[in-house]
């Protein structure tokens, strides 16, 4: 078993400065777990304090059912991948994959088979003499992963290991990395910034932000149901839009509630959608108030295009500020009133910059936030 436990974790620099605040985390056995979240969030942190490279200040960690607190590195049974490979030049490719294993005092033969296993499951065998200065970033980066697994460890942890390499590397590498985690079935946890890192590879993700965790959640959970605005606007890409609106109340032929931009009410340019009936009974409480609103680009869609029945009030012009072509689809980055939103569409719409467009907004796909905590309201 390497299930890794923290119980109200602290790390504080000093007074000023508390780069971990009270996080408790259970990573069972097996599992990919994910710490994602701005720079200066604490999620590197985090890592160093179970590598045992940062003491806790206050809090538990325990590997394995094992309390680590005053174990020194070497005797966690982990290994860590870091962000710069930190090989030693003037040794081959073989020689820095061997070498904690000859500080830990294995035999020649153990080391031997340790290593070439290790060469074999990451497609490198031919690499071996070769010194890291004739090593592409990709290569330099396998054999960081590879010194880890010839320590055969309890826990891998990864600290933003793909950084540094280019964009199709990066893609490469994950699907490595995560092929390597169901081969090996051995506990990992990976640090990175980067939220399509996190989204293809973790079975679970900690979003993370100022050292208090925000989300701990499956990927998709995470996309679909996000716990307050910062995680909806930090997992996915590109970003929710979010546009602060007033809930009103109208009578007549609009009777319902509305999201509207109060400040230009009256004029036909301003944005207004209509609430469904379920989603207007659990927003009642803010009518009169301003709210967050947000919709995934995805979920805003040329009426040209649209093929289903158009629910009232979700249908409105738009003014096309800048079009992006993507290939397989395209950014439209739109303005109405005093708003701007971007939608994703697909490869065969015709949109030109300073058109007006009609658009189209999945009314069951959106999200309302409090303006002042940022909580999800829906």
């Amino acid at each position: 078993m390497a299930e890794v436990v923290l119980k109200n974790v602290w790390k504080k620099y000093s007074e000023e400065v508390e780069a971990v605040k009270g996080v408790s985390l259970t990573i069972p056995d097996k599992e990919f777990f994910v710490l994602v979240g701005p720079s200066g969030c604490g999620k590197s942190t985090i890592l160093r304090m179970i590598a045992g490279l940062e003491e806790c200040s206050n809090g538990e960690i325990s590997i394995g059912g094992n309390v680590v607190n005053e174990v020194p590195p070497k005797d966690r049974d982990i290994a860590m991948v870091f962000q710069n490979y930190a090989l030693y030049p003037h040794m081959s490719v073989y020689e820095n994959m061997a070498f904690g294993l000859k500080l830990r005092g294995y035999s020649k033969r153990e080391i031997d088979a340790r290593v070439k296993e290790a060469a074999q499951i990451l497609n490198m065998s031919h690499l071996l003499s070769r010194k890291p200065k004739e090593l592409s970033g990709g290569q330099r980066q396998r054999v960081a992963v590879g010194r880890a697994i010839v320590r055969k460890p309890k826990v891998f942890l990864f600290d933003e290991p793909l950084s540094n390499l280019d964009a199709k590397l990066r893609v490469q590498m994950r699907t490595e990395i995560s092929k390597l985690h169901d081969r090996l079935q051995t506990t990992m946890i990976y640090v990175t910034h980067d939220q399509v890192e996190a989204m293809t590879m973790g079975d679970r993700i900690c979003v993370m932000k100022d050292g208090i965790i925000q989300q701990l959640d499956s990927p998709l959970k995470l996309y679909n149901d996000p716990s307050n605005h910062f995680v909806a606007g930090f997992i996915g890409s590109p970003p929710m839009n979010f546009l602060e609106l007033s809930l009103v109340e109208k009578n007549g032929l609009e009777q319902g509630l509305w999201l509207v931009e109060t400040e230009l009410n009256g004029n036909p340019n301003a944005f207004k959608l209509k609430l469904g009936a379920e989603m207007a009974e659990g927003a009642k409480t803010y009518l009169g108030k301003k709210v967050i609103f947000g919709i995934r680009p995805e979920n805003i869609y040329d009426r040209l295009f649209y093929t289903y029945p158009i629910k009232d009030g979700s249908c409105f012009k738009a003014t096309v500020e800048v079009v992006e072509p993507m290939g397989a689809e395209k950014y439209l980055y739109l303005t109405t009133g005093k708003s701007n939103f971007v939608a994703r569409v697909g490869p065969q719409n015709s949109a030109k910059t300073n058109q007006d467009i009609e658009l189209v907004f999945n009314m069951e796909t959106v999200h309302l936030f409090d303006p002042e905590s940022g909580s999800t309201i829906l």
